[in-house]
């Protein structure tokens, strides 16, 4: 099923780069409220292109390098079942041990000085 999904967003990312130059309006001097009809082909492609993207963000981020099965955690890092690494800003570990959180440390710069 995976499979099949990551090749469905490659069909996706064709058709959208496929769709990104509009080679059928060259040489088309046809004005829409002002602006030639290539930019407003670009301006729809610009908002399709970021529907895409977020979607694209929301289900399938990291598909194909991903590495091992789903749900292994081999490579060091621990998930908290939302789909987030536990690692924070700094990159330290969101969880000890124990199953705590690690609480972020904090530079001097922050203003928290001892």
């Amino acid at each position: 099923m995976r499979r099949l999904e990551l090749v469905g967003w490659i069909a996706v990312a064709v058709v959208l780069s496929a769709l990104a130059i509009p080679w059928f309006l060259w040489g088309d001097a046809t004005v829409v409220t002002g602006l030639p009809v290539w930019l407003w082909w670009h301006i729809g492609w610009m908002g399709l292109a970021s529907v895409v993207f977020y979607l694209f963000t929301r289900r399938a981020w990291g598909i194909g390098i991903e590495t091992g099965s789903e749900g292994d955690s081999s490579a060091g890092d621990s998930n908290d079942g939302d789909g987030r690494s536990g690692q924070g800003r700094n990159g330290q570990a969101g969880r000890n041990g124990q199953g705590e959180r690690n609480e972020p440390s904090r530079s001097a710069a922050g203003g928290d000085r001892p």
